[in-house]
């Protein structure tokens, strides 16, 4: 499934042929990145209208859960280009209570490419993109420690250096596939592939737990976190009582045979 953007071409290729393999290689590449679109055969999770919101997504009901249907996440101009944009600010999530107004897909996602564009508003802006709402990747503003931004939360280091700054559309490729089990026992861990605005962060990076505790996601109460379950789940937004705005979600389901995720 790995792209080469950089193939080159014969030079007895006709002008038409070379323009058609141009234009491919550029489609196989634009979709990496901020402003990427949608492979075939990709569902889009959220495109700046209500009824892809409401569709799509619903509240986690965790332990701390205090918010009540529908969702309050407003739907805002976005601030740098047109359309509209979801601000993940939702009231119940004041002073960072996590898990009391995250939102996550109603479908549940076993291996995937997952494509999320989000903006920081202020300095310190709070979030994060749980895949299977247990496996968080980090959004967090001015933290590049292996808890901060674009981070395996606590399971890898922070790619700080390819983030774009608040006020600026940033976007996180993932690809991920999951854990694998044998009469209820893990044999393999989840994994993880990641571009952050275009640059490679992690790649095939395992994932031993779910941080965070109970109010984390998925099996965040079981075993301090280590008891992994074969439950599949959904892709999970964090209300963290911070202006953090998130656009152009897609998903498009796999299936890895293989323990890789490169790509």
């Amino acid at each position: 499934m790995k792209t080469n953007c950089t193939n080159q071409t014969g030079k007895h290729l006709s002008f038409s042929t070379l323009l058609t393999l141009l234009l491919v290689i550029s489609s196989a590449c634009t979709r990496i990145g901020v402003g990427a679109g949608p492979p075939a055969g990709a569902t889009v999770l959220f495109d700046g209208t209500e009824s892809s919101l409401h569709e799509n997504w619903a509240y986690w009901e965790g332990p701390r859960f205090a918010a009540e249907m529908p969702i309050k996440w407003e739907l805002v101009a976005d601030p740098v280009d047109e359309g509209r944009v979801l601000n993940s600010n939702d009231p119940a999530a004041a002073g960072g209570k996590y898990g009391a107004a995250d939102i996550v897909t109603k479908a549940k996602f076993s291996d995937f490419r997952l494509h999320v564009e989000f903006l920081v508003s202020v300095e310190g802006g709070n979030s994060g993109v749980y895949l299977q709402n247990r496996y968080e990747i980090q959004i967090l503003d001015g933290d590049s420690t292996r808890h901060g931004m674009g981070a395996v939360i606590n399971e890898s280091e922070s790619p700080y250096h390819a983030y774009h700054g608040t006020g600026n559309w940033n976007a996180y490729d993932i690809t991920f596939r999951a854990a694998r089990f044998e009469d209820g026992e893990r044999t393999e861990k989840a994994l993880v592939t990641m571009y952050f605005n275009g640059v490679k962060a992690h790649t095939n990076v395992p994932i031993n737990q779910v941080w965070g505790g109970p109010n984390s996601g998925i099996d965040g109460g079981k075993d301090g976190g280590k008891g992994i379950t074969d439950t599949a789940g959904g892709i999970k937004l964090q209300a963290e009582g911070h202006p953090v705005l998130y656009r152009n979600i897609w998903i498009k389901s796999l299936d890895l045979g293989e323990p890789n995720t490169d790509f």
